[in-house]
């Protein structure tokens, strides 16, 4: 099987780099982390081939997730809305969510609907239908608890810190699966409201399996342009969140993005689903900034415990005022 090279620039900025060498400690591991290193500093997107995720496991999600999202709305309405169930299901549906509060920002709800897991966060009762739904969450996010755990290692190794210095942060980590539906269009958008609102990630990173379709994930660079982000077969797309760009003094890059509508021309389908991978620490950690970046610059901000830093946040995007 032919795999991309350690690093390409070749996507408008967004470099795409095989890590399978820093994974099996091969040579070029090495080049993989000054790869990401560069990526991180310059937009804070980066694409990665060679992860070794299970693409059954990915298949089993997609699909499941997908025939969840064929349900009547009026049923999954019905679905998903209690939070007393730990490691329970959380259903968001259309427009319930304004990313955009996050920074500011007053739009419309997002034109996307959701399902939502974590093993450690409030949720309800599993849907009966469709069968095995569960599991395919619970499995695919074993999958990417072991990528993250290879990106931190390579992250620890760009910043000169011990390979496992970010382990204990993620021993109760609260990190989240999402599925999300974009459907499609069948009248204009309300002025201002886009699929997902302009926004950046709210914790340590985030790994997207996406896919190609008109209306997708584009990334703000830093002289304001828009730029859609490339898509590659079987690649995920990784970027760095608020609280790892504290932790960097913001020398590393939380980057805003956003998923744009489709053009209003467009006569094919332009439904689109998306699977990201929220990486957040425990909510006892604290973010604080880390030594190597301490040493070069004041700390740009008080140390705050991840469990107060996305209580803030949280509320901001499913605010209704």
């Amino acid at each position: 099987m032919q795999t991309a090279p350690s690093s390409t620039r070749d996507m408008d900025s967004i470099p795409v780099i095989d890590i399978s060498p820093f994974i099996h400690r091969t040579n070029g591991s090495d080049t993989v982390v000054k790869a990401i290193e560069a990526a991180c500093r310059e937009t804070g997107f980066f694409l990665i081939t060679g992860h070794g995720v299970s693409t059954e496991a990915t298949a089993q999600l997609y699909n499941l997730a997908r025939d969840f999202f064929d349900e009547p709305q009026d049923w999954k309405k019905k679905q998903g809305r209690g939070t007393s169930l730990k490691g329970g299901v959380a259903f968001s549906p259309i427009a319930d969510e304004a990313l955009s509060a996050t920074l500011g920002i007053k739009t419309p709800g997002d034109y996307k609907e959701s399902l939502n897991f974590g093993p450690r966060l409030p949720g309800d009762v599993w849907p009966t239908v469709p069968q095995g739904l569960q599991a395919a969450f619970s499995a695919y996010f074993a999958e990417m608890e072991t990528l993250a755990g290879h990106l931190r290692r390579a992250f620890c190794q760009a910043i000169g810190l011990a390979p496992d210095y970010f382990e204990p942060a993620f021993v109760d980590h609260l990190s989240a699966l999402r599925v999300i539906n974009y459907p499609e269009q069948q009248e204009s958008p309300l002025p201002g409201q886009l699929r997902a609102g302009v926004h950046t990630d709210y914790g340590f990173m985030t790994i997207l399996r996406s896919e190609a379709s008109p209306g997708g994930l584009q990334v703000r660079r830093r002289d304001g342009e828009w730029l859609d982000a490339p898509n590659v077969e079987g690649a995920y797309v990784v970027n760095i969140a608020d609280a790892f760009m504290r932790w960097t003094n913001d020398e590393w890059l939380s980057t805003p993005h956003r998923v744009a509508n489709p053009p209003g021309h467009f006569k094919g389908t332009t439904r689109r689903q998306s699977i990201p991978f929220f990486v957040n620490p425990s909510k006892e950690t604290l973010i604080e900034c880390l030594p190597p970046f301490a040493a070069k610059a004041p700390a740009k901000y008080t140390p705050i415990t991840y469990g107060d830093y996305i209580a803030l946040k949280t509320s901001q995007a499913f605010s209704k005022s």
